[in-house]
């Protein structure tokens, strides 16, 4: 009997197990998936410590403002690939929480900018930095120019796959 590209010994039932550049391909995919799960329950999380009541998925949009400021929900929408409506039932959940506010778009008067308010602000600050203290204690072992190797690494792979 013969193993597969998994070991489990299952012999021939399945597609033979990828050769060459495709077990880098497949380490990438395994190795994604696992830091996307913990990303995701770690955004939960985060969200949480923000606001008790606040969707895991309207983390990132306090992020996004609190990184680039005014944004029009347009933009944001774009930003996080969804559509108008799902992003202004989101806004109008981070204004009931008091975390964000429209205002009028200096540059078009028809148009509005969503904002940090000062408590939503605060309180992403506070996540943030808490957030960035748990990078530097789990990576202390780490070389700095390591950090900064894989934050550019995972700045390219992300900008490939907006694309």
């Amino acid at each position: 009997m013969r193993e597969d590209g998994n070991g489990d010994g299952r012999g021939g039932t399945g597609p033979l197990a990828p050769h060459g550049a495709d077990q880098e391909f497949l380490a990438l995919e395994r190795e994604l998936t696992v830091l996307l799960r913990r990303a995701r329950a770690n955004q939960g999380e985060m969200a949480r410590e923000v606001h008790p009541d606040l969707e895991s998925s309207a983390y990132g949009l306090l992020v996004r403002l609190d990184e680039l400021g005014g944004q029009r929900a347009t933009e944001l929408a774009a930003y996080v690939g969804v559509g108008k409506a799902t992003m202004s039932r989101q806004l109008r959940a981070l204004e009931e929480l008091g975390l964000v506010t429209r205002q009028p778009d200096p540059a078009d008067g028809r148009a509005w900018l969503v904002t940090l308010t000062d408590e939503g602000r605060g309180r992403v600050g506070k996540v943030r930095e808490a957030r960035r203290a748990r990078y530097v204690s789990q990576l202390a072992h780490w070389d700095r120019r390591e950090v900064a190797e894989l934050a550019r690494l995972l700045h390219q792979l992300n900008a490939v796959m907006a694309k």
